[in-house]
């Protein structure tokens, strides 16, 4: 595997990783109202976001570049 091809899988795990986070903190808002839960669901989904971004913006510059 090449090491673009890691970085690119490693992307998507972790934005997966951060929105199952952010599910799952959610959640648990719901059951106990605790309003740390909502703030590291809100930070997590931003986090993920951002992970999209960076990830197309990585696919747009390796397309650009030639290995």
């Amino acid at each position: 595997m090449s090491l673009r091809a890691f970085h690119i899988v490693f992307i998507f795990l972790s934005m997966l990783l951060s929105f199952g986070f952010a599910t799952w903190s959610y959640g648990n808002y719901q059951v106990q109202k605790d309003t740390t839960d909502l703030v590291l669901a809100v930070i997590s989904g931003i986090a993920g976001l951002g992970l999209i971004v960076y990830g197309v913006y990585f696919l747009r510059k390796m397309r650009k570049i030639i290995l």
